[in-house]
């Protein structure tokens, strides 16, 4: 992926996107299964009520990590000579990975329902799905508005 200078306002930026993504998958989350889920699950203390403060911390905490593992792993600035699959691989698992310890740290869920894992694995697994495919539309994109910068530079039409 090219790499622009960027400075820490880009960096806040994404934060904030990541951020407002995730808290819009809570709304949605929150009017669907709010209220069956009040007691069980700190994410969703407060039902259809809404999102606690505690909560929003936490998934702006969850949208730094994500930020910085994305500036490490998906952009040349640090990791410029491994393929991109292996980047990515290592991205989703590091995400993973403080997904997990932020589960334990703030009781997300029971830790102990094997049902609440195979929720989350299986919602993780569709998140990373669904942005690998975005990740990769984007790609496309990019490439062929290059090449065809490159072309219109070398007069091909």
């Amino acid at each position: 992926m090219m790499e622009e200078n960027k400075n820490i306002f880009t960096y806040i930026k994404q934060v904030f996107t990541v951020f407002g993504i995730i808290v819009l998958v809570f709304v949605a989350l929150n009017l669907i299964i709010g209220e069956k889920t009040a007691g069980y699950s700190s994410l969703f203390a407060l039902g259809k009520d809404g999102i606690s403060i505690a909560v929003l911390c936490e998934l702006l905490l969850l949208s730094v990590v994500i930020t910085a593992a994305q500036v490490i792993f998906l952009t040349d600035r640090y990791i410029a000579n491994m393929s991109m699959l292996i980047r990515n691989m290592l991205f989703f698992v590091t995400v993973m990975i403080v997904m997990v310890i932020m589960i334990f740290i703030f009781d997300w869920f029971p830790v102990r329902d094997v049902a609440a894992w195979t929720g989350f694995i299986i919602s993780y697994a569709l998140s990373m799905g669904l942005s690998a495919l975005v990740t990769k539309s984007i790609e496309k994109i990019e490439n062929s508005k290059m090449q065809k910068a490159l072309d219109k530079y070398n007069g091909i039409k």
